[in-house]
């Protein structure tokens, strides 16, 4: 099984060292995380 590279600037972006996934990146991974992502797409907002 090959795992697709993810590619900086769409897939992720890093800010202050951290790894942020974009949407696109998150909706196609195909399910949520609930750890509350700043670009979900599943609408998850960390209480």
């Amino acid at each position: 099984m090959s795992k697709k590279r993810l590619v900086e600037g769409i897939d992720y972006y890093i800010e202050n060292g951290f790894y942020v996934f974009t949407e696109k990146y998150l909706r196609e991974r195909g399910y949520c995380c609930k750890s509350g992502c700043r670009h979900c797409p599943y609408g998850y907002k960390k209480g």
